[in-house]
C-alpha cells in the first residue's frame, strides 16, 4: 500500500505558495502522490496544476472534483491542461457532491446520483482520450470534442464511491475508487470486494482503491478527536458519509479518523493496506506541529 499525502483547504487556510511548498515537501519525504480536494477555496485542478508544475518528482491527483457544476466538456479541458501541466502525472479523482451542497449551494438537481454520474462518465471517458462525442442523455447533452495538441494522455479516472450501485458503475467505466472518512471495516468487507468484483465483471484490470482519512500523530487524542467531531460534523449527517460510518459502527468521523500516538497510528494504517486499499490519502491534521510530527512518521511509513 502506498501512502499519498493531502493538501491544500482540508488541511486548513493556506496560501497558493504554502500549498506548493506542501507538495515540495511530499516528493521530497518520497510520498506517492500529493493529493488536492475541492472545497470553498482554491480549485483543486488549478492548485494541483501549479504546484504539479513547480514540484517534478511526484503524482498528483485530484479527491475529488465534484461533477454537477462542471459540464464533462469543461472538465476535460480542464483537466487535460492540468494534465499537460504536471508532464502526465495527473489522477483525476471526480464524484457526485455532497447532494445538500449541490443543490442547497448551486441550485442543480440531484436525484438519481448514479444515473447521472453513468452519463457523465459515458461522455468523460471518450472526451479525456481525444474522441468525439454525440450524448443526448435525460441528463446531460454533450456534442464535440476537447482538443489539446501535443499527445497529452487521458488521466486515470478516479469515482467517489462507497453504495453498491455506484461502486459497480465505477468498476465498469472508471480506473478506481476514492473514498473519504471510511473505515477499514467498511472497506474490506464491502467496499474492496464490490469494487474488484466490478472491474473484473466489465473485463478491467484491478482497481485503484485509493482511502482517505484525516491523520494526527498526538499524545492528546481525545482532545484532537472531539475537535475532528466538530469540524467535519457535516459527515456524520448527511446520507452520503452517514451509511459507511454506519457500517463501521461509528458515530461520525471522530472515530474513523487516525489519531493517536506513532505506534497507534502506524498499527491503525496496517489495517486499510490488509482490506485492500492500495493507497492511502493521509490528510495531516491539527496545528503546525501535529501536522509536522504527522508528517514525519508518515513519511517514514511510506518509504
Amino acid at each position: 500500500m502506498q501512502i499519498g499525502l493531502v493538501v491544500g483547504d482540508v488541511r486548513g487556510p493556506a496560501t497558493l505558495d504554502a500549498i506548493v511548498d506542501q507538495v515540495r515537501v511530499a516528493a521530497e519525504a518520497g510520498f506517492a502522490t500529493a493529493w488536492s480536494s475541492q472545497a470553498l477555496g482554491w480549485d483543486a485542478l488549478t492548485t494541483i496544476a501549479v504546484a504539479g508544475a513547480a514540484v517534478a518528482d511526484i503524482a498528483v491527483g485530484t479527491a475529488v472534483v465534484p461533477v454537477p457544476q462542471r459540464h464533462p466538456m469543461v472538465l476535460a479541458g480542464q483537466a487535460l491542461t492540468a494534465q499537460a501541466a504536471v508532464a502526465g502525472r495527473l489522477t483525476l479523482g471526480v464524484g457526485a457532491g455532497v447532494g445538500a451542497m449541490v443543490s442547497g449551494m448551486f441550485g442543480l438537481p440531484t436525484d438519481r446520483p448514479v444515473h447521472r454520474m453513468r452519463e457523465y462518465l459515458t461522455v468523460l471517458g471518450p472526451l479525456l482520450r481525444g474522441n468525439s462525442v454525440d450524448h443526448r442523455g435525460e441528463t446531460l447533452t454533450a456534442v464535440g470534442a476537447v482538443t489539446v495538441p501535443g499527445g497529452v494522455p487521458a488521466p486515470s479516472v478516479l469515482v467517489a464511491a462507497m453504495g453498491p450501485r455506484m461502486l459497480r458503475l465505477a468498476g465498469e467505466l472508471a480506473d478506481g475508487i476514492v473514498t473519504w472518512m471510511t473505515g477499514p471495516k467498511a472497506l474490506g468487507e464491502h467496499i474492496v470486494p464490490a469494487i474488484t468484483k466490478a472491474s473484473a465483471d466489465a473485463g478491467r484490470q484491478a482497481p485503484q482503491v485509493v482511502a482517505g482519512l484525516p491523520v494526527c500523530v498526538t499524545g492528546t487524542a481525545d482532545h484532537v478527536r472531539a475537535r475532528i467531531a466538530e469540524q467535519f460534523a457535516l459527515a456524520a449527517q448527511v446520507p452520503e458519509y452517514r451509511a459507511t460510518l454506519d457500517r463501521e459502527g461509528a458515530a461520525g468521523p471522530q472515530d474513523v479518523a487516525i489519531v493517536g500516538t506513532e505506534t497507534e497510528v502506524a498499527q491503525a494504517l496496517t489495517r486499510f493496506r490488509d482490506a485492500g486499499v492500495t493507497e492511502f490519502m493521509a490528510a495531516p491534521y491539527g496545528t503546525a506541529g501535529e501536522q509536522n510530527r504527522t508528517v514525519d512518521l508518515l513519511a517514514e511509513l511510506a518509504n
